[in-house]
């Protein structure tokens, strides 16, 4: 794409879109984006991918709210377990070499992708 100034905005477009779609999604499309179109490294690429989903994730789940029902205790559990989940995996980051980073990052969405293609 040419345009330097609306690439940002046709990746975030993309990006969001699939958030809001599919409850997640934007880290798997949003990873690769960043390394390609904008010439991140991997480690940079994880780290920005996770400060932009937070506020796409925050606004989806907000418009949910409204729509949908929320299993409130579900999330207070999760997200209680997802705190030290996260601290341990941005930590963990750091330490990855980039080739481990890409073939972690690959299972997961390869082991996700089969599990959508041939049900649970």
């Amino acid at each position: 794409m040419k345009n330097t100034k609306l690439l940002p905005a046709v990746v975030g477009s993309v990006v969001g879109f699939a958030n809001g779609l599919f409850g997640s999604g934007g880290g798997t499309l949003l990873v690769p984006a960043l390394q390609k179109y904008f010439r991140l490294e991997a480690h940079r690429a994880h780290a920005t991918a996770l400060s932009i989903i937070l506020p796409l994730s925050v606004l989806s789940a907000g418009l949910y709210i409204f729509g949908h029902p929320i299993d409130w205790p579900t999330v207070g559990w999760v997200t209680l377990g997802g705190i030290p989940g996260g601290l341990a995996g941005a930590w963990l980051l750091k330490k990855v070499p980039t080739v481990w980073l890409h073939r972690i990052f690959g299972a997961f969405m390869a082991a996700a992708a089969l599990r959508m293609i041939f049900g649970s």
